[in-house]
């Protein structure tokens, strides 16, 4: 792993190398201990090479490329100074790990939350979210997803304007900090899995250019030029970003990663890259001894994202199910149609039940083609699926939560939906006690141009828009940043409390449950029992146990009569009776029933 940043050889000599094919000179600046320029030899391909003594832990250097001035490390572990400053050297060894006999967990077992460190705790920082772990343990949550943490422009953004994917942002505790907080959360069996940006870099502080051909004019993404996995020069790019899903396993104990948006990571190579990382991490799985895994968010409506390489898929183990979300998001608020204009039907809502991809080959409008294929037959395990994310929250013009859209009623129901449904449940933090705060998009950028830019560019993505009136807030405003934190001290207040408590029991029913604890959609059946109301049949192989869910997004109660005897209310959202055979469910509500044989 020649690229990837200053490596240990021992004592206090270290290796310095950096890939740049296309440069004829390189040097190293040592700034500390002692201030040192080091020529730096260049090998057979492309990697710029020198070994000094009298390094150490916290020693900084930048690179200087054909004598052009100071440079940050591509691969640096750490930014002190933020993107534009000197990079330092991390020894991972002096990190004293507890975590020996973790071994991971099962993918299909995970209750996965998302977070942002910077508004998850007024701290803002990796130890703030370690004083909050004991509340997410109580809640039932056994996995974190932490949005990127890789080195972003000053001290507040969402992290996917990053620029070096291997250093850890500084304003959030730097590498030692987010090692506290994985170590804190394996001594709390609670798994960490990291969001990765493979698809493009942040506009600010980003010297790839200056270094190697990293992008490439082939194929264009929203950011721009796309990261060049398959042209001229790709070989050195495919390496630095295999390595990366190496560095975060290895040197941080991560025990999954989560790329962004795969659509737009584009390679024509017969061993395309996103096969490529999913086999390292296989590799990785099997040396390390613990559990590993890979989850994709995917526009595709593909099922080759999560299917085996051998029939050419990806071999993702898990990709996010939008989908889900826009079907049930739908029913809930009278306005998202406006948002999702092919979705709001209840019969896709059974669809995204019983198949997962909701549009698998129909004419879709907002695409104004036909769109996707099947994924019918793809166990439940394999999908992701959530009511609120932060993009689907952070993405609207004033943030708004779904307990903002929908109210107590309809994000109750929203939650049964979500954790006792066949797919992996994924949380947005705050989200289980009813959270008020916005989650606003916010940056931290030092370039007037850029934040022009991005006040320029918010105003005319929302202006599109006819469910809301005023502009977007001000992302460079610290204020916006400072209105996203959660309130922690709601969660015991009034309705939040129940709210809290809800969540609770549906995560404790999912956990201990045998039918919901299960993934198989083949033991499920899915029927439309009112215009807006779902009936959902779940049952043990040998049907040992048999439960009848229902979702009812209506203004009226909603009967059914169901099959057999002796079926006894396990939990209902609002009122649930039971008269012989006949269940009664209320108002945007639900009810689950039980049987046992």
């Amino acid at each position: 792993m020649k690229g990837c940043g200053p490596i240990h050889i021992e004592g206090d000599k270290w290796r310095f190398s950096v890939w740049a094919p296309l440069l004829e000179t390189m040097s190293l600046h040592l700034m500390t201990p002692s201030a040192a320029t080091y020529p730096m030899k260049k090998d057979h391909e492309g990697y710029f090479v020198v070994e000094c003594f009298g390094v150490s832990d916290g020693a900084t250097y930048f690179f200087q490329p054909d004598d052009d001035g100071n440079i940050p490390d591509p691969a640096s572990a750490f930014q002190p100074s933020g993107v534009h400053g000197y990079s330092a050297v991390v020894d991972h060894s002096k990190f004293k790990w507890n975590d020996q006999t973790w071994k991971g967990r099962p993918l299909k077992d995970l209750i996965i939350y998302e977070l942002h460190v910077g508004t998850f705790s007024e701290e803002g920082t990796f130890d703030g979210v370690i004083s909050h772990l004991d509340h997410l343990v109580d809640v039932g949550v056994n996995a974190i997803e932490l949005m990127p943490v890789a080195q972003f422009p000053g001290k507040r953004n969402w992290g996917y304007d990053g620029v070096l994917p291997y250093a850890v942002q500084n304003s959030y505790g730097g590498p030692h900090g987010l090692k506290r907080l994985v170590d804190a959360c394996h001594a709390k069996n609670i798994a960490v899995i990291l969001d990765v940006v493979y698809n493009h870099m942040g506009p600010e502080g980003n010297y790839f250019s200056k270094y190697a051909p990293y992008f490439t004019k082939a194929y264009h993404v929203p950011w721009g030029d796309a990261i060049n996995f398959d042209q001229q020069w790709s070989d050195g790019v495919r390496d630095y970003f295999v390595d990366n899903i190496n560095y975060w396993i290895d040197h941080y104990h991560i025990d999954g990663l989560r790329l962004d948006a795969i659509h737009t990571i584009f390679d024509s190579t017969p061993a395309h890259i996103l096969s490529v990382f999913n086999k390292r991490a296989k590799e990785l799985q099997e040396k390390l001894g613990r559990t590993i895994f890979m989850i994709a968010e995917s526009d595709l409506n593909d099922p080759k994202v999560i299917e085996n390489q051998a029939i050419g898929g990806y071999c993702f183990d898990a990709q996010w199910l939008d989908d889900f979300h826009h079907a049930l998001y739908t029913l809930v608020d009278p306005f998202g149609v406006k948002r999702y204009e092919d979705f709001g039907s209840i019969h896709q809502l059974a669809k995204a039940f019983t198949e997962g991809f909701v549009h698998s080959g129909e004419y879709v409008k907002f695409r104004k083609r036909k769109y996707g294929a099947s994924s019918a037959g793809i166990d439940g395990d394999k999908f992701i699926v959530f009511s609120n994310n932060h993009d689907q929250v952070g993405n609207r013009v004033f943030g708004e939560r779904m307990t903002s859209l929908v109210g107590k009623e309809g994000l109750m129901l929203t939650a049964a939906a979500i954790i006792l449904s066949p797919y992996i449940p994924m949380l947005f933090m705050g989200e289980e006690y009813a959270e008020e705060a916005p989650f606003l998009y916010f940056v931290d950028h030092s370039d007037p141009e850029l934040v022009k830019a991005v006040r320029e560019g918010r105003k005319k993505e929302f202006s599109g828009f006819g469910d809301h009136e005023g502009d977007p807030p001000d992302a460079q405003d610290k204020k916006t940043f400072d209105d996203s934190k959660l309130r922690w001290n709601t969660r015991a207040e009034g309705y939040h409390s129940e709210v809290l408590r809800w969540y609770k029991s549906l995560i404790q029913l999912r956990k201990t449950h045998p039918v919901f604890a299960q993934s198989q959609k083949s033991c499920m059946q899915v029927s439309v029992i009112a215009p807006r109301a779902l009936a959902i049949y779940r049952y043990t192989p040998h049907h040992t146990h048999e439960v009848f869910m229902f979702l009812n997004f209506g203004a009226e109660p909603v009967s059914y009569t169901m099959h057999g005897n002796e079926w006894k209310l396990l939990l209902s959202s609002t009122t649930g009776n039971l008269s012989k055979t006949t269940a009664s469910v209320a108002p945007i509500g639900v009810a689950v029933y039980e049987r046992r044989n």
